[in-house]
């Protein structure tokens, strides 16, 4: 008899178990990690993305929950995913560029913690830099300012250059001003370029197989999360043609582009992963100010110099922060 209401009472500790165990986990504070991008694709940002959080002591799965939303580069989907995380009851929701104005759409009170490439003021984001106001805040890293450098660093690695490409994503919430930004540029350099667009895989396709047809001197990539994710599909197509390209992340340059230049997009995701663990350990967005990119690194490819047949001028190697080799 003793040993029947024993195995009862050995049976209700093995089913109250799990059920405390999920009851545990159901009451973890939920971040949405609302992207217009791929999860393939930025893998990388979201591992360091847990990273930043991890510092401020949370941690996936052990005191916080990830719930991701992946837009597949299809930006017409970010308000019916916002609206999802908002209907989850959230705490925090973490959004990059393209997502962030369907994230402000889709609540005034959940915390928004943002990356984007370009100016969160000039896109009413957030009232200013430094008391953001509000429920967002978070990291720019002014991606689309950089283009005239961009292009300047090809000219003075092309100085025969007559003219230059300039890949731009028209999906890319700040696509028009960084267009007018390089055409701005150019002109101020005497170099003509010529913009192609491409938003999607095949469109990319599309393009390096007329540069391969009608060659340009150099092509200048632009930035933002889409073309972000086809880093190396980008690096590889300019192997292909033959062309040498300017890119924004170093990550690009490690796997053969030939320059990059622009602040680290992936520190800007392990930045944003501190400002979301801030929120949830109790600070407000608004006493958070936006974080600005303190360091700005150039880095060139010998490998894919030489391979291209160019010399690097002594003058672009003073200033170089990395040579890869």
């Amino acid at each position: 008899m003793r040993r029947r209401n024993l195995l009862k009472v050995i049976g209700g500790v093995a089913v109250i178990w799990p059920l405390a165990a999920r009851a545990q986990q159901a009451t973890l504070p939920v971040i949405g990690f609302l992207n217009s991008a791929s999860a393939d694709g930025y893998a990388a940002m979201a591992t360091a993305f847990k990273r930043g959080l991890k510092e401020t002591g949370r941690v996936e799965g052990k005191n916080v929950a990830i719930e991701y939303r992946w837009a597949d580069n299809a930006y017409d989907r970010l308000p019916a995913l916002a609206a999802e995380l908002v209907n989850r009851r959230v705490a925090v929701i973490v959004a990059n560029g393209p997502a962030i104005a369907a994230a402000e759409a889709a609540t005034t009170t959940i915390p928004i913690a943002f990356m984007t490439g370009d100016d969160p003021v000039r896109l009413g984001f957030v009232a200013s830099l430094s008391k953001p106001g509000g429920n967002a805040t978070g990291v720019t890293i002014f991606s689309g300012e950089l283009a005239a450098k961009r292009l300047g660093l090809l000219r003075e690695l092309i100085p025969q250059a007559k003219a230059i490409a300039v890949l731009i994503n028209t999906g890319w919430p700040a696509a028009v001003r960084f267009q007018a930004d390089v055409e701005v540029a150019a002109r101020a350099i005497g170099l003509p370029i010529r913009v192609l667009h491409a938003n999607n895989q095949d469109e990319i396709d599309d393009t390096f197989n007329a540069l391969a047809q009608n060659r340009a001197d150099a092509l200048l990539v632009g930035p933002g999360p889409f073309y972000d994710s086809m880093s190396d599909k980008l690096v590889a197509l300019a192997a292909k043609v033959a062309v040498p390209a300017a890119f924004e992340s170093r990550s690009t340059a490690a796997a053969g582009g030939l320059i990059s230049y622009g602040a680290s997009v992936q520190d800007g995701y392990r930045q944003v992963g501190v400002y979301a663990g801030r929120i949830l350990n109790g600070e407000k967005p608004t006493d958070i100010p936006v974080m600005l990119p303190t360091k700005f690194e150039l880095v060139i490819n010998l490998k894919t110099a030489r391979t291209l047949g160019l010399t690097i001028p002594p003058g672009v190697l003073a200033i170089v922060d990395e040579v890869i080799e």
